[in-house]
């Protein structure tokens, strides 16, 4: 009974920036590692970026530089700032979650968000 909405998606031209987020609700106790997946037409869906408990981050080659991950505890939400943006960005972008609830520790999904980059 866990829900991640992902918002902030759209269209933007080549060197724009957007930002990113997924609010995670429901049968939650807690929330570890969150990350960012994305999927490009004919592509396979490929991590991007994570983001754990503490803070420590890490980031696919492709975005290093340009995307930053954080995260907001208190409101269970994860956040991908991405700057510089290229026509190769464009993907389905996806958040995932891992949350515990009571003694059971599962991945949750967003629905995916469109990111489109013009050239």
């Amino acid at each position: 009974q866990v829900q991640l909405v992902e918002s902030g998606g759209g269209l933007v031209q080549a060197g724009g920036s957007l930002i990113l987020s997924c609010a995670a609700s429901g049968r939650i106790s807690s929330i570890s590692d969150m990350g960012w997946h994305r999927q490009a037409p004919g592509n396979q869906r490929e991590m991007i970026a994570t983001i754990t408990t503490g803070g420590r981050t890490n980031y696919a080659d492709s975005v290093k530089g340009r995307f930053t991950i954080s995260r907001d505890n208190a409101k269970n939400t994860v956040y991908l700032q991405m700057n510089s943006l290229k026509p190769d960005d464009t993907a389905v972008y996806y958040c995932e979650v891992r949350a515990t609830w009571g003694l059971r520790t599962d991945d949750y999904w967003g629905q995916g968000t469109q990111v489109s980059v013009a050239a």
